[in-house]
């Protein structure tokens, strides 16, 4: 009777904790059915240099507690740990990023089975980072050829899962190489890819065959690439049970297209997927001093707003995307990565001293192009779930969550910035309403009301852009507005792929004529119109446009060209009213890059005319060539 008492009570509290979390929670999370062994998973990789820095990680109560704790009481229930052969230099410097040897491995591994956490060895098989663009070998590996490099890597894999295992970490998985797309510890070819990986394989089944074994690409978003290295793969007939991939919402396309590529894989060639990668920011403020890859004037994607509810819903359709078709899970990237505190002066020293960022200075040994010249800290410090103090943020309680869903009322969670566009001869009218991301992941129009802004003084400043502030149901609201010249032209450079709008007349039956993407030789964009002809006297063509329903007024027309080899040339652009020619202006081609951009001002357009534009370009010489680009019919101002 004792005994079923206690069995009820156990699971009473159980069943009691993800409640509790929901009842102190404001995040709204959906309720997904995933598996009791769908892998929530964290890379925390770096937390032993940070705590050896004076990090503290503390609960949602403010209690100081071991990291491994608090990630287990809110649902994580596997650790992901990078292992690099000999991150240290001559004089036993490390490299940084968590200085991620084996012995750290092993720390990490105890700590994660003490928690009743598996543990994802990720095998880079070198003494750095690895990744798509770099695969450098081991130091110790440096001029072995292929075999030797294989007896190698057997050896090493070998050595550190008998280590973890005796060390008492519960191994459920090993991860052969880091991101390799296509290279691999310094190796360039499937062939000798395949025979270090499959090295690592059979070291793996010979420690315990019921370790999973996980290859990991990068970029799913790059078309066929994943039906590529899986076919390779198995042409070689690797063993392995996985294929993984990362995604960062921000660089890696969409979850459509991330689930369908890693569906085909795994119906073709009947392996498991999962999400080895992911990561989303809470904030835009950097907290220690050095860049964040997600940051101020950075280039990326932002398919959710840059908050705590932001990151758990990016998280959470990442997890619902791979729950979709089946995939094992996902694992969430350094999401304890936080800066060490203090000026710049003292976060670097602790980088130096202890490897807390993500290269030391004295990696420019093993690594002069890259960690050399750019080492420091943590890039990653907006995307934790913790804040600079170290606190938990809300958007941890996601993983929980997950299993029982959290229903709170539905809020503005962020409004997404406006950009306006009027010409300078327009009546200015701001947008009455806003586009705001709900804290459930919805959309809606919200009214906005913006801040007192003088329009008069953005009509007469000319060309130039100004940020307009005010709130939308009590929250912050950006409108750029951009007073341009505007350009009654469509697809005036050439950019969108549609250019069904331009006519090209070829009188003569040039070489060439095309739409051309060349950055290099476009005088704006990458796109331009390209000629050229080998014939003498071949060249001799018309590209136009014409355009209906422009408001009475005058207006200019102007487009730019580029050229040479053209002898006797006859080039002009021109305005036709009505099918009349009524104005020309000469150009020419000279030599490379050197834009000729004929104006024609004073263009007296009625209701209903019907307005085309365009250029005339004949050439004599052989050879002739050349590129026309930024077409542009503005109202002139006052008009």
């Amino acid at each position: 009777m004792k005994k079923c008492l206690l069995v009820l009570t156990v699971l009473s509290l159980m069943m009691a904790l993800p409640q509790a979390i929901a009842q102190s929670s404001s995040l709204y999370v959906h309720k997904q059915d995933l598996a009791e062994d769908f892998i929530l998973g964290m890379d925390v990789s770096s937390v032993i240099a940070l705590e050896n820095s004076g990090v503290t990680f503390r609960d949602f109560d403010g209690k100081a507690r071991d990291l491994f704790s608090i990630l287990k009481d809110n649902g994580i229930n596997y650790i992901r740990v990078r292992v690099w052969n000999d991150p240290f230099d001559e004089a036993g410097r490390g490299y940084g990023g968590g200085n991620n040897d084996l012995n750290t491995a092993i720390s990490i591994g105890q700590s994660a089975a003490e928690n009743g956490m598996k543990l994802l060895v990720d095998f880079h098989y070198s003494d750095f980072w690895a990744d798509p663009g770099k695969q450098q070998a081991p130091k110790a590996w440096a001029g072995m050829d292929i075999k030797e490099k294989q007896a190698a890597l057997y050896d090493f894999t070998l050595d550190a899962l008998t280590q973890l295992q005796a060390a008492g970490a519960d191994i459920g998985m090993v991860q052969l190489g880091n991101e390799t797309n296509g290279r691999m510890a310094g190796e360039r070819t499937w062939m000798n890819i395949y025979y270090l990986m499959a090295a690592g394989a059979k070291a793996t089944r010979e420690v315990d065959p019921n370790i999973k074994i996980a290859v990991h690409f990068a970029n799913p978003e790059s078309a066929g690439s994943y039906m590529n290295y899986a076919s390779k793969l198995d042409y070689y007939k690797l063993d392995y049970d996985i294929f993984a991939s990362s995604y960062y919402p921000f660089w890696h396309g969409t979850l459509d297209n991330l689930t369908a590529v890693l569906n085909e894989v795994q119906t073709t060639y009947h392996k498991q997927v999962l999400v080895m990668e992911t990561s989303y920011a809470n904030t835009l403020e950097d907290t220690d001093h050095h860049p964040n890859a997600i940051g101020e004037g950075s280039n990326y994607e932002t398919p959710y707003p840059i908050s705590i509810q932001g990151q758990a819903n990016a998280v959470a359709d990442v997890i619902r995307a791979v729950n979709s078709i089946g995939g094992l899970g996902v694992f969430y990237w350094e999401g304890a990565w936080i800066t060490v505190g203090g000026t710049y002066e003292e976060n670097q020293r602790k980088w130096e001293e202890h490897g807390a960022g993500w290269a030391s200075s004295y990696a420019a040994a093993y690594d002069p192009k890259d960690a050399g010249q750019y080492y420091g800290g943590s890039a990653w410090d907006n995307q934790a779930f913790f804040d600079k103090n170290g606190a938990a943020l809300e958007s941890l309680k996601l993983f929980q969550l997950l299993r029982t869903g959290n229903v709170v009322p539905l809020e503005v969670d962020a409004i997404a910035q406006l950009e306006v566009t009027f010409d300078l001869n327009e009546d200015i009218t701001l947008p009455g309403t806003v586009h705001a991301v709900m804290n459930d992941g919805s959309t809606r129009e919200v009214p906005v009301i913006w801040d007192d802004v003088d329009l008069g003084k953005l009509k007469t400043g000319g060309v130039a852009s100004y940020t307009i502030t005010g709130k939308a149901e009590g929250t912050p609201a950006v409108c750029q507005v951009n007073m341009v010249e505007f350009n009654y032209l469509k697809n005036g450079s050439f950019e969108e792929e549609d250019t069904s709008m331009w006519v090209a007349v070829d009188h003569k039956q040039a070489d060439q004529l095309y739409v051309e993407e060349k950055k290099t030789d476009a005088k704006e964009g990458t796109r331009h119109y390209h000629f050229y002809s080998a014939k003498k006297d071949s060249v001799d063509f018309t590209l136009s446009q014409q355009v209906r329903d422009l408001p009475a007024g005058q207006y200019a027309f102007e487009i730019s060209i580029q050229g040479g080899d053209g002898g006797q040339t006859e080039i002009y652009s021109f305005v036709m009213i009505n099918g009349e020619l009524i104005h020309q202006a000469p150009s020419q081609i000279t030599h490379y890059n050197s834009w000729h951009s004929p104006r024609i001002s004073g263009i007296d357009v009625k209701a209903g005319d019907v307005v085309e534009v365009g250029m005339r370009v004949v050439c004599e010489g052989p050879g002739a060539w050349g590129k026309i680009d930024d077409a542009r019919l503005n109202r002139m101002p006052g008009m």
